[in-house]
């Protein structure tokens, strides 16, 4: 838990006993300043929710790159005999791909460089 969340909660249940306080004695001085405390309260706890949140997702991130990269060569590994197996089930479509996939890098390999439109000048 943030140390922002324990203090949020703090000056909320303070403001809110302030406010309490400033309705039993009638005083709208003591009354807003204990709205204000506990809006300040509010404030700085959601910033501490915010906070934990971040953190916990930045770890949950550096846990999963962790795991994906000390199980590298299974994945490697195992993604390489799918492929394997792939090509062994259906070599016709297998080499379709290929040819597919090597077409298309040449068209983008050897495309024209685009070429500005013409300008049409009126002289009038």
């Amino acid at each position: 838990m943030d140390k922002d969340r324990i203090a949020g909660s703090a000056k909320d249940f303070v403001g809110k006993a302030e406010s309490v306080v400033g309705d039993m004695a009638g005083d709208a001085k003591t009354q807003a300043a204990g709205r204000a405390r506990e809006a300040a309260g509010t404030v700085q706890n959601l910033y501490g929710q915010a906070k934990d949140a971040a953190r916990d997702a930045g770890e949950a991130a550096v846990s999963y790159a962790r795991d994906a990269y000390e199980n590298r060569g299974e994945t490697f590994r195992d993604g390489s005999q799918a492929v394997a197996k792939s090509v062994r089930d259906n070599p016709l479509g297998a080499l379709l791909i290929a040819g597919g996939i090597g077409f298309a890098l040449a068209m983008l390999m050897t495309r024209q460089p685009r070429r500005p439109p013409p300008r049409w000048r009126y002289y009038g």
